[in-house]
């Protein structure tokens, strides 16, 4: 059981953010890195590349939040150009609630040290390279998880700090993976 709380808390937490855009950071206490799990899906194919994105085609509001890029705009790639765009009209249609806690969240993102971030990046890419049914397990899991008592959640940590390497690699392996054979001699 202490697995699914774990392994949910650490891929989940990182999975809360996006990429590239500031994320939902784990309390001092929470739980270490933890490794990828083993059965993690091929890549997947490549998508053809995205059109450039003219500024005259980003709405009023939109223009208005990406101000500070339009000078730059047409020099920016494409799939950063479509990002921006995307983000930017994922922030219009915010509640108020929802834009403080995105605020909160890319507040403790800046604050964090770069190795910090490029951890929280490659697990959101070890969660991203999961099948679905899996990332949704973890999802369900890390529900469960942040439904918790915050000291029971405290005590899940505090074990996952006390695990060996081994152990904690043990913990992170999909739970529903069959039993290796066992070779009974005869």
């Amino acid at each position: 059981m202490i697995r699914v709380w774990v392994v949910c808390a650490c891929l989940f937490g990182a999975a809360a953010g996006f990429a590239q855009t500031p994320v939902s950071t784990p309390p001092a206490t929470a739980a270490p890195p933890v490794a990828a799990p083993a059965t993690a899906a091929p890549p997947a194919a490549a998508a053809p590349a995205p059109a450039p994105k003219a500024w005259s085609s980003l709405s009023p509001q939109q223009q208005h939040l990406l101000q500070s890029h339009q000078g730059e705009w047409n020099s920016l790639p494409p799939d950063r150009q479509q990002s921006l765009a995307k983000g930017s009209e994922r922030w219009l249609s915010m509640t108020p609630q929802q834009r403080a806690s995105a605020q909160q969240r890319f507040s403790q993102w800046r604050a964090m040290p770069p190795e910090q971030r490029q951890v929280l990046r490659q697990r959101w890419q070890q969660y991203k390279s999961l099948p679905p049914e899996r990332q949704q397990q973890v999802r369900e899991s890390f529900n469960r998880f942040r439904q918790m008592p915050p000291e029971r959640r405290n005590q899940l940590r505090q074990q996952w700090r006390q695990m060996t390497p081994e152990q904690r690699h043990h913990a992170v392996q999909p739970m529903h993976a069959p039993p290796a054979p066992r070779h009974v001699p005869r």
